[in-house]
């Protein structure tokens, strides 16, 4: 997924699409767009000190194998110095940290993180439970749906896997604004369909997209 700033006119093509969306529906639409969800040094840290220890494995055996021979100190500061250096690439480039830490581990934090965000951004405190967040973390490639418990308990978690699917299929082709506008659409049609607007109802949640 791009990894960029969402221009002004993309931020509003998402407020515009959240404004028609709810124009049918008492329930409530927030959106949020993650740069990352985690720092991964540590976890990127145990999977290069891993690797490097199996690496030196197979090293001393070719060298007994080969009838050579190295002193332990001499090894071992080896060792140390190819995490040493390890270390320091992944500290000054935060991309590769991505690229090393395992898969469900960031899936894991995405996860998190879209969870800390529904209730941060008060989602979880609209007056009737109608509220959902449509997360994506970029550098992950996870999106996510999350929906308060009225609207859980009457819409299956299939409908909002084939949404996060498309949503995830244009961010991945660099179109994540079309992408939210999609997904934002098909949301609004299925609160329309279990929740339809009543003449009392007022905008609880910003409409906007949300950039952290």
């Amino acid at each position: 997924m791009k990894r960029s700033a969402i221009t002004e006119q993309e931020h509003q093509r998402v407020a515009e699409a959240i404004r028609n969306a709810e124009v049918s529906t008492s329930g409530e639409i927030y959106c949020v767009v993650a740069q990352r969800s985690d720092g991964y040094f540590f976890s990127s840290s145990l999977v290069v000190i891993l690797s490097i220890l199996v690496i030196s494995l197979g090293v001393a055996f070719l060298i007994e194998t080969w009838w050579l021979t190295m002193r332990l100190p001499v090894f071992v500061g080896a060792q140390l110095l190819a995490i040493a250096l390890a270390l320091l690439l992944i500290y000054a480039l935060p991309d590769i940290r991505v690229r090393l830490a395992p898969r469900r581990w960031q899936y894991m934090r995405a996860h998190d993180n879209a969870l800390k965000q529904f209730l941060a951004r008060n989602v979880h405190l609209t007056a009737e439970r109608t509220g959902v967040l449509i997360f994506v973390s970029l550098a992950e490639r996870y999106a996510e749906i999350i929906a308060d418990a009225r609207i859980a308990a009457k819409v299956p978690q299939e409908m909002w896997d084939s949404i996060v699917a498309g949503l995830i299929e244009d961010a991945g082709n660099e179109r994540l604004t079309d992408g939210f506008v999609t997904a934002i659409a098909a949301v609004g049609a299925l609160l329309s369909e279990h929740f339809p607007v009543r003449v009392d109802d007022i905008n609880e949640l910003d409409d906007h997209l949300v950039e952290i």
